[in-house]
């Protein structure tokens, strides 16, 4: 019996970098686990494709694959798209054991992984009590994303920050530019923006767009290939094999 295979997928887009900065990530997970065999696919835009990988590790003489997706909410992709793959590869290759990981948030570590960039973008701890952060993500139509978003806000809320407003850069209001007007029309003396998504792409330059627009004090960059991430797609990981683990002794 091999060992499991930790299998990312990720959206993928046709911005180059969203793919660069998505296996960058996982250099970072390999390294920080050595031994742990780490592949990468993705849904759409760039190769290789998950049908693709899970067809090569299998020809390749895998038994276990832990599919992770490297996604911040339960929302549409997570909920439809990767268990339908998932489903019709099981289907064609019954030798392989194929089992999907939770998404990655909520999570402390994605929290701490938004307040690292804050600190790289310049953001102290004593500038906290007068400045408002906007918590921008990608936006969703999925009523239980949504409700995470605003969960976190409430969340950062009491870890300092004046005021924490959630934006959207699709689907739904408001919009980065709105959420920074708001709080300037609050009387919030600084804001800053944090964007709440893994890579650059589309979406994360139409929240800097607004950032800029509205005047924002600070941009954050992404959230990117940095260790607190790398740690909780292990941690992901790990929860999954406990569950195949007790599914398979029950």
């Amino acid at each position: 019996m091999s060992r499991p295979t930790l299998l990312v997928i990720a959206h993928g887009s046709r911005d180059p970098r969203h793919a660069a900065t998505v296996h960058a990530l996982t250099e970072r997970v390999r390294a920080e686990r050595p031994g742990l065999r780490v592949e990468t696919a993705f849904l759409e835009f760039n190769a290789p494709s998950v049908p693709r990988v899970l067809e090569r590790l299998a020809a390749q003489g895998a038994d276990e694959v832990v599919a992770l997706p490297l996604l911040l909410t339960r929302a549409f992709h997570a909920k439809t798209d990767i268990p339908s793959v998932l489903r019709e590869a099981r289907a064609r290759l019954p030798m392989l054991r194929i089992r999907q990981a939770d998404v990655l948030g909520p999570s402390p570590l994605l929290n701490a992984t938004l307040g690292r960039r804050l600190r790289e973008a310049g953001v102290r701890p004593g500038d906290l009590p007068r400045t408002g952060l906007v918590l921008a993500s990608a936006g969703s139509s999925d009523p239980e994303a949504i409700a995470v978003i605003a969960e976190i806000a409430r969340e950062l809320r009491h870890t300092g920050w004046c005021a924490v407003r959630p934006a959207f850069a699709s689907a739904l209001l408001p919009r980065t530019e709105d959420a920074v007007r708001a709080l300037r029309a609050e009387g919030v003396d600084r804001v800053a923006v944090a964007p709440y998504v893994i890579a650059p792409g589309r979406l994360p330059d139409r929240i800097a767009a607004g950032a800029e627009a509205a005047g924002a004090d600070v941009l954050a960059d992404v959230l990117g290939p940095a260790p607190e991430l790398a740690r909780l797609l292990l941690t992901r990981f790990d929860e999954a094999r406990v569950t195949v683990r007790a599914s398979l002794s029950a």
